[in-house]
């Protein structure tokens, strides 16, 4: 389950990335995953939910994007999506495709919440 050492490693970005003073005002880490980078967002999700509370964000939750397999047809000249494992052009079926999206995985984005206190 490569998911949990991924999950760990989102978590160890967002800790190296904010200083500590700021860690308890982390408060999602955003993520875009393809649909064809061989993770399961659910396993990610839950390999994310056991490691956090041991982590210096531990308030901090983890929210998914997927993106859709996306392939250009030269034949057809357009962008297409696809489900796997059909590796053809839906329109025209054409099989000289290149794929566009759909195997990346980043962070997007950490958010983190106002600090509000006054200073006395």
């Amino acid at each position: 389950m490569h998911e949990l050492s991924i999950a760990q490693e989102i978590i160890d970005v967002a800790v190296q990335t904010i200083p500590s003073e700021n860690y308890h005002l982390v408060k999602a880490i955003r993520i875009s995953i393809g649909e064809f980078c061989n993770i399961i967002p659910d396993s990610l999700l839950f390999c994310y939910n056991s490691l956090i509370d041991s982590s210096p964000i531990l308030n901090c939750r983890l929210e998914i994007e997927s993106i859709p397999l996306t392939v250009y047809c030269s034949s057809c000249n357009v962008n297409i999506e696809i489900k796997q494992p059909n590796f053809f052009c839906n329109k025209c079926g054409g099989t000289d495709i290149k794929i566009v999206s759909g195997q990346e995985l980043s962070i997007k984005e950490i958010e983190l919440e106002d600090d509000l206190r006054e200073a006395t």
